[in-house]
């Protein structure tokens, strides 16, 4: 089973999860406008599923995103930032209009 197969298990159990939630709503709510549009909203969801396919042997995915990384909360060297305060006034002798 490739990848693909298994990406596609995973959205048709979703997809079968999602309509049996719908179906308890319906009973809780009723024949609502809302209901019958998620209900509408479901049953595309699964036709749209049903067509998708294989994959196209062609197609090459991306590369995978990596993780974020994460940035510490410590204090930044002081020296970083010298002449900070005056950057975008063009040369240190000259004014900002």
């Amino acid at each position: 089973m490739g990848d693909g197969n298994t990406s596609l298990v995973a959205v048709q159990r979703a997809l079968e999860a999602l309509h049996a939630s719908v179906g308890k709503l319906s009973q809780e709510y009723g024949d609502t406008l809302g209901i019958r549009r998620l209900v509408s909203d479901v049953a595309r969801l699964s036709d749209d599923l049903a067509e998708v396919g294989p994959p196209d042997p062609r197609h090459r995915p991306g590369p995978v995103p990596e993780e974020l990384e994460e940035i510490s909360d410590v204090e930044y060297d002081a020296s970083m930032w010298t002449g900070a305060e005056t950057e975008g006034f063009g040369a240190p002798d000259r004014r900002a209009p």
